[in-house]
């Protein structure tokens, strides 16, 4: 467990007592040099607590194997995330244990709990070490937990807690000019109370011998000379168009603004009242998303994804808008051609090579590992799939399972916590030796074995680029981008390459100042920061209280039925939104199999999906809270009706108008005579 001399060189700081952000590159061994601080933060100060906050689930075993072999045993050490089950409340376990690895959003919950076996304040602890600390930005988890740190320090209310920020990207915040990189790099410092961004110096060359450069290529292709299944679903699309008589929305279809122009017409739809425009916005939005499949991996898939959809539709609507019934025939209509045209249709060119690469990388190195980075849970299954199915790749010995973020929006996309675990523990062991990959695996994840990264079409920034990369870990390993010739994402790759570097240049500029300088512009953000937050929660806090909740309709978003009002709404834990009303069971429907969630929560368990009753649209789901039954609410499945006209909102936290917490006394006692109670 001894540090090499540039980790000596970067925590001198922190072993001084001193808030720290820690750059180094991924795989230099970062949570190692966290593990000593707090070692040595434990041994000396006075009734020490540490917490290490991270922001992926599966971050917390893997920190807690580095930190209790640094421990040895000598200070009690537990570790939380969303997936533990009933267990002892946070503030209980954070009281009884020296150091708690835990998700950022578990203590956000305990910071805010009435409960005292729940809650926790900030200042319990003496040592927060934030991993990937470049997400201290914005509204991010992380800087909710961090302005509390800069509230109780502006008062100045002691002892603050030391602050230990960790990551391999910094990022530029959007900018694209030195001066606005340096004002992102010294906001990350304010938000993290930082005294200064340590880096290697003097040891700089020693840590480029432990952290070798990643050989990166880019294999471009073609696009499909012939495109005819992709032809005909734009053909359809044309189609709708027509139908909808909105000359104004643009036809570039298969790309993401395309996407954002549908959602925004749907909304709008929604709010005017105007159903059948919504749904067509809605089925263009599936023929969108078909297209965007269809060019990531293969015409089947694509055609799958729509005939889900449209599965669904007919198993669950019970109501058939004039429009719907037009789009059923239209898709019924071309169903044959379509699966004709992705049966015998040419090959995605990306496919055949991203297929070359494996062959070369998995057929010429001794125990190869790789991971294929992609951008959605969809594509992620389907090339998993892909890979499953060519013969070639078999040959090779390619033992391949996706790792995917956790949710329920489909069976096929659908992972749990601990399938995330088991994946990484076959990946570490190699008895599994590729992994299909979204965002999830970006960051912190540490297999040192792994010598093959591709990221497949993928438009994102250059903290993700820098990430990715990082994966590669063994010694020789390649980094390859993926991409179609003249492409969108190929431009945003290059970009990325060119705001790495001025990510660096930003973050020497900060190292370089005046420390009395740097201070007073850290002082000066802090005070904007906090006096733009108060001003934002005024201003959400304003919005909440537009209208009465009783003067607000709940209505469905696809019949524009009223179920209900807004008062009849309560939170429960803060964020799930169920109606109270007994009289509201009338106008929905329970299905008999329970939702599917990755995660087990300490005090609710998911029952069946909830339905209109009048049309069948899903609305939610049940949750059995306590053992009492509570029909809770998706926002996007409800159109409120204000005394000012509809809205949609986005989310809960934004409706204009209060809602209170549940209370199971109270509101049990208000007449919830129909909720079993197990």
């Amino acid at each position: 467990m001894e540090l090499r001399p540039y980790q000596w060189e970067v925590i001198k700081p922190a072993l001084e007592g001193k808030n720290i952000i820690i750059w180094l590159p991924t795989g230099a061994g970062k949570t190692r040099a966290a593990a000593y601080v707090a070692k040595r933060h434990l041994e000396t100060v006075d009734g020490a607590k540490v917490v290490v906050l991270v922001n992926r689930v599966h971050l917390v075993t893997q920190h807690a194997e580095e930190f209790s072999r640094m421990l040895d045993g000598r200070w009690t050490m537990t570790t939380l995330s969303g997936d533990m089950g009933p267990r002892a409340g946070f503030g209980h376990m954070a009281r009884s244990h020296d150091l708690v690895i835990c998700t950022a959003e578990l203590l956000q919950i305990a910071l805010t709990s009435p409960e005292e076996e729940e809650h926790v304040e900030l200042t319990a602890f003496s040592l927060i070490v934030v991993d990937e600390c470049h997400h201290t930005r914005k509204d991010t988890i992380y800087n909710i937990i961090l302005s509390r740190y800069l509230q109780h320090k502006l008062q100045r209310a002691r002892p603050l807690p030391q602050v230990l920020g960790l990551t391999a990207s910094p990022g530029t915040g959007g900018a694209s000019k030195l001066s606005g990189a340096i004002d992102h790099i010294l906001q990350l410092c304010a938000n993290l109370d930082t005294w200064r961004i340590m880096s290697p110096e003097k040891y700089r060359s020693q840590l480029q011998e432990h952290s070798p450069k990643t050989c990166k290529q880019y294999d471009l292709c073609h696009r499909r000379r012939q495109d005819p299944f992709g032809d005909l679903l734009k053909k359809l699309m044309d189609q709708i168009h027509d139908h909808l008589e909105m000359p104004e929305l643009s036809r570039d279809f298969g790309t993401q603004m395309y996407e954002q122009q549908v959602v925004e017409l749907s909304k709008s739809a929604a709010e005017a009242g105007l159903q059948q425009r919504r749904v067509y916005a809605v089925h263009l939005r599936r023929y969108n998303d078909a297209l965007l499949i269809h060019d990531t991996v293969r015409a089947v898939d694509a055609l799958t994804s729509l005939q889900d959809f449209y599965h669904r539709e007919r198993a669950t609507k019970t109501q058939i808008l004039r429009a719907e019934r037009w789009l059923l025939a239209l898709f019924d209509g071309h169903k044959d051609m379509l699966t004709r045209l992705a049966t015998h249709g040419p090959k995605n060119p990306k496919l055949e090579m991203l297929e070359q690469i494996l062959l070369k990388q998995f057929g010429s190195v001794d125990n190869p590992r790789g991971i294929i980075f992609t951008r959605t849970r969809q594509s992620a299954h389907s090339l998993l799939c892909w890979l499953q199915q060519q013969p070639g790749l078999q040959s090779v010995d390619i033992r391949a399972q996706m790792l995917i973020g956790a949710g329920n929006s489909s069976q096929t996309t659908h992972m749990t916590q601990r399938d995330q675990q088991e994946v990484i523990r076959k990946f570490r062991l190699g008895s599994l030796n590729l992994m299909v990959a979204t965002s999830v695996a970006e960051e912190g994840l540490d297999i040192a074995q792994c010598n093959v990264v591709v990221r497949y079409g993928l438009l994102t920034n250059e903290i993700s680029m820098v990430q990715a990369r990082g994966r590669a870990r063994a010694g020789q390993s390649l980094y390859s981008f993926v991409a179609t010739e003249g492409s969108r994402e190929l431009r945003r790759e290059l970009t990325n390459e060119a705001l790495e570097a001025l990510m660096e240049q930003a973050v020497a500029a900060v190292q370089r100042m005046d420390q009395a300088e740097y201070q007073a512009k850290i002082r000066e953000l802090q005070q904007a920061a906090l006096i733009k937050r108060a001003a934002r929660a005024a201003q959400q806090e304003s919005q909440r209280q537009q209208f009465s909740a009783e003067h607000v309709q709940l209505l469905c978003i696809n019949c524009m039925v009223a179920v209900g009002h807004g008062s009849d709404l309560r939170k429960v834990e803060g964020t799930h939104h169920v109606n109270v009303n007994p009289n509201f069971s009338i106008y929905y429907n329970v299905s008999r199999e329970p939702v599917v969630i990755d995660r087990v929560f300490k005090d609710w368990r998911p029952g069946g999906t909830i339905s209109c009753r009048n049309c069948g649209e899903v609305w939610g789901l049940q949750m059995i809270y306590k053992s009492v039954n509570l029909p809770a609410l998706r926002i996007r499945s409800v159109l409120l009706e204000t005394p000012r006209g509809r809205i949609q909102a986005k989310k809960w936290s934004r409706v204009p108008f209060p809602v209170a917490d549940f209370n199971i006394l109270e509101d049990s006692a208000q007449g919830l005579s129909d909720l079993s109670l197990e």
